[in-house]
Parts: C-alpha cells; structure tokens; sequence
C-alpha cells in the first residue's frame, strides 16, 4: 500500500454533516487528526496489504513461468541457428531448419508479448484493487472522525499528514488545534480482527 499515500487534507465542517460556522464571538473549535497513523492502524489495512502481497506474489511466480518458456524457446531457435550455420548440412536440410527456425521466432515473439500483457493486465487489476481498498478503508476512517467530532463539538477538524501538491505539509501551524488521534486509535484497536477468507482461484 506505500505506493499509493494519503494526499488531499480531511477537512469536515458542513459537508460532513457538522453544523455551519457562523458568525459568533468565540473562536471555532479546531482539531487535528494523523489520518496516515489512524490508516496503518487500522485493522482493514493490514488484511488488504496481506492479500496484494500474495496476488503480487502469485503474478511474479506466474511470470517467472512464462518467463521461462519463452527462454526454451530461445535456447532452440539458437540451436537452430547453429544447424543453420553448419556448412556440412546440405541446403535442402537448411531451408527445412530455416522454416522451423522462422516458425518457432513467431512462436517464441507471440509468447513474450502474451506474457507482458498478462503481466501489464494483472498488475493494473492489483492497483486498482488497492486504490478501492484504500477508500473503503479511509471512509470508514472518516465516519470515526466525524462522530467524534460532533461527540465533541468540534468545529473544524484538519488533517495533519496531508500534503500538497508539492509535498509540503499543509497544516503548518492551528492555534490552539486539539489532536484527537489518540483517541481514535484507541477505537481503532477495539475493533475486532477481519476474518480470513479463502483465497480465490486467479482469474486466468
């Protein structure tokens, strides 16, 4: 899951159900929140990495095995090559080995573009597995944040770990902001542990 980090910043207020801000004398009530440190924690997120690894895991291995076949190939085409190249063999013996030799290039050509679109196809769909993962995981986030903060009266409540598109941190500094993180991540480890599925077959 590294390669796809948390980037927009959580900000609730009106969107997420929190009431208005208007105009009033004291000061909105502000917290923070670590959405990167509550997303390793939670449960959901150590399941769905568990699962890609061994989808990523079964695709090398499947790779490796295509991998192979087109290598078999290679080492025949080079054998036919060295036939080819003999200067004993009569000619009508090389046109022979010429076409076997040309049969099997298209052969051993068709088999490596099949492997790299498999490859190509099967890591998208991991990707796009992740991505989804990921936002199931993060909504459920959200949902904590936002019962917590209206349970609390907040206001505002920031994202502290998000960045911009520059990668600088955008919440540099809230006066008198509350971090509420702690207690969330106590929520967090109270939920109960996913059950294990049983891995499916691979799509072919």
């Amino acid at each position: 899951m590294r390669r796809f980090p948390i980037l927009s910043i959580l900000f609730l207020s009106a969107a997420c159900g929190l009431p208005p801000c208007t105009a009033q004398t004291t000061s909105p009530k502000i917290a923070t929140v670590d959405m990167q440190v509550l997303f390793k924690r939670h449960p959901l997120t150590h399941e769905a990495e568990k699962e890609l690894s061994g989808e990523r895991a079964r695709v090398q291995k499947d790779n490796n095995e295509r991998g192979a076949r087109v290598r078999e190939v290679e080492t025949e085409l080079n054998a036919l090559r060295k036939q080819l190249e003999d200067p004993t063999v009569n000619e009508a013996k090389k046109q022979a080995l010429f076409k076997q030799w040309q049969m099997r290039q298209q052969e051993g050509l068709a088999m490596e573009r099949e492997r790299v679109e498999f490859q190509r196809r099967r890591t998208q769909a991991i990707n796009e597995r992740m991505v989804q993962r990921m936002k199931e995981i993060l909504a459920e986030i959200r949902k904590l944040v936002v019962e917590q903060a209206k349970k609390d009266g907040y206001d505002h409540v920031l994202d502290s770990s998000g960045l911009s598109t520059s990668q600088v941190p955008i919440l540099l500094y809230s006066k008198d902001a509350t971090d509420i993180t702690a207690g969330l991540l106590g929520q967090l480890d109270a939920l109960p542990e996913p059950a294990e599925d049983t891995p499916s077959p691979d799509p072919q």
